[in-house]
């Protein structure tokens, strides 16, 4: 069984960072393609951006490109997602996804292509 845990949310101010990381227990990172989604009050949860096997390949949602950068270092076992130039409308609580399975793809937006979830993490940024 695979457990994520996504940590670093928090309050900021429009215009800052934070940095948000997961790490999965139960099973090594390395073999997962790993998403981050986000969910506003609401609303569907939504693709923010993930990030290939090897750390080759990203994608990002068109909201986020040019201020979210994610990554992942296999040897600590953890992927991050750096969030800069905060908007209110980020706010949201984020979650962590991973993908553990066959080669089909190499990132996916799509929420039934993850298998593994975290239990998310609140981001609220303050105009």
């Amino acid at each position: 069984q695979v457990q994520l845990v996504e940590s670093g949310g928090g309050l900021v101010q429009a215009g800052g960072s934070l940095r948000l990381s997961c790490a999965p227990s139960g099973r090594t990172l390395s073999g997962a393609v790993m998403g981050w989604f986000r969910q506003a009050p609401g609303k569907e949860r939504e693709f923010v951006t993930a990030i290939s096997r090897s750390g080759g390949t990203t994608d990002y949602a068109d909201s986020v490109k040019g201020r979210f950068i994610i990554s992942r270092d296999n040897a600590r076992n953890t992927v991050y997602l750096q969030m800069n130039s905060l908007k209110p409308e980020d706010t949201a609580t984020y979650y962590c996804a991973a993908y553990f399975g066959p080669l089909r793809f190499s990132t996916s937006q799509r929420t039934n292509d993850y298998n593994y979830w975290g239990e998310g993490t609140q981001v609220t940024v303050s105009s």
